[in-house]
Order: structure tokens, then sequence, then C-alpha cells
């Protein structure tokens, strides 16, 4: 039942993009702030993350900048707050290692060689530089672009960009280790 709240969870954030750009003009921009904050505590709560914490502590400021300003701006601003935060989560453990990327490769491979940790915290330095670009991005078509584009790119290029990452990051990644099982 836990995965399949969490899984629901992971859908509504992916496609809240989507959702804020069908609500816009039926739903006051106050309640979809709302709407948004839970989603996030909610995902905070069953993932009982650190990081999902902070998302909802930002969701909340951004929501309280929604009820006062009345507009959008705030609800539209979410992606970039979820890049500010993952940036800081990143950055955060590169100067306290383990990196992110190499936590999440000891999952897989306890015993990591020195290399590879090496490999991994430039992995981590290439993720913190696509957030900074994609948070910038975001806030970008947040500000100056029409609601359409906002949501073409939060919802649907934002993915695309972050799933060309991973796999190019997953090439370069086998090229690496067959040139170190042949040194």
């Amino acid at each position: 039942m836990h995965k399949l709240v969490t899984a629901m969870l992971v859908v509504l954030t992916v496609l809240y993009p989507l959702g804020v750009y069908l609500a816009m003009g039926r739903v006051a921009p106050q309640w979809l702030a709302v709407l948004l904050v839970l989603l996030a505590v909610l995902r905070a709560v069953v993932t009982r993350q650190r990081f999902w914490w902070a998302v909802a502590l930002g969701a909340a400021v951004l929501a309280l900048a929604a009820w006062w300003q009345g507009d959008a701006l705030a609800v539209k601003l979410y992606p970039v707050l979820v890049n500010a935060v993952l940036l800081v989560v990143f950055t955060f453990s590169l100067r306290h290692p383990p990196s992110v990327v190499e936590r999440l490769a000891r999952l897989t491979e306890p015993g990591l060689s020195t290399s590879g940790v090496r490999y991994t915290r430039k992995v981590t330095v290439v993720w913190c530089v696509f957030f900074v670009l994609n948070g910038a991005a975001a806030a970008y078509t947040a500000t100056f672009s029409s609601d359409a584009t906002w949501a073409l790119y939060n919802g649907l290029i934002a993915y695309i960009l972050m799933g060309c990452l991973m796999g190019t990051e997953w090439c370069i990644r086998q090229w690496v280790r067959r040139r170190e099982a042949m040194a």
C-alpha cells in the first residue's frame, strides 16, 4: 500500500505543470497553491525524506505569495523551487561527502573504488550544473513565457532533458567501466 501511495504521489508531482496549466482560469491561484502545499506535505510524510520537507516549506512560502499576490506566478515557480532544493542538496553533498551520486552508486556497488568515487563526484557536479540551468529555464518560462510554454517546458521538455542526461551518463559510465577493466 505504501508503494502505491508513493507511486501516486510521484505521478501527481510529475503531472503538476499539466495540472496547473489545465486549472488556470478555472481555479484561483490561491487554491492551486493550497493543493501544491498539500501535495508536497503528503510526499514528505509518505517518503519521510528531509528533501521533501524542504520542498514543502518552500511550497508553503510560494502559497503565501500566491495568496498575497493573487496570481499564478508563485504557483508556476514550484519547478524553480525543486531545482533550487536539489541544487542545495547536491552541492552540500560535494562539501560533505559522500556525494549524492556516490550514495546512489553504493546501493548497487558497496565496494566502490577510489576512481568510482571520483567519477561519482564529477557526475554530481554535472547534476548541479543541470539544476542551475534547468531552474533558470523554469524561472524564465514562469516569468516571461505563456502558460502553455511554461507547461510544455516544465511538464515535458525538462523531463526529456533529465532523461537525456541520465542516458548519456549511463553510456559514459559503461565506457569508463570497460576502460578500467582493460587497465
